[in-house]
């Protein structure tokens, strides 16, 4: 899936790839969308939850081999 814009979170350990998904969102426009790529095992719960509680869309997540990806919608 393509995105605007990809956040390579790769050898971040939690809250790091959620923290850094929050900046970038934030100077984003509403309905672009956001390609987080993270190698924490943690982090495809993490955007679940991330995604809930700011009202962000979670478009799609996959594993592809060692990496999570997440994207993400703005609001």
């Amino acid at each position: 899936m393509t995105a605007d814009q990809e956040l390579d979170a790769r050898g971040l350990n939690c809250p790091l790839p959620i923290l850094k998904a929050k900046k970038a969102l934030a100077n984003m426009n509403s309905g672009q969308t956001l390609k987080v790529i993270a190698t924490d095992a943690g982090s495809v719960r993490d955007f679940q939850a991330f995604a809930k509680q700011t009202g962000n869309d979670l478009v799609a997540q996959e594993t592809v081999g060692s990496e999570f990806i997440s994207v993400l919608r703005r609001r």
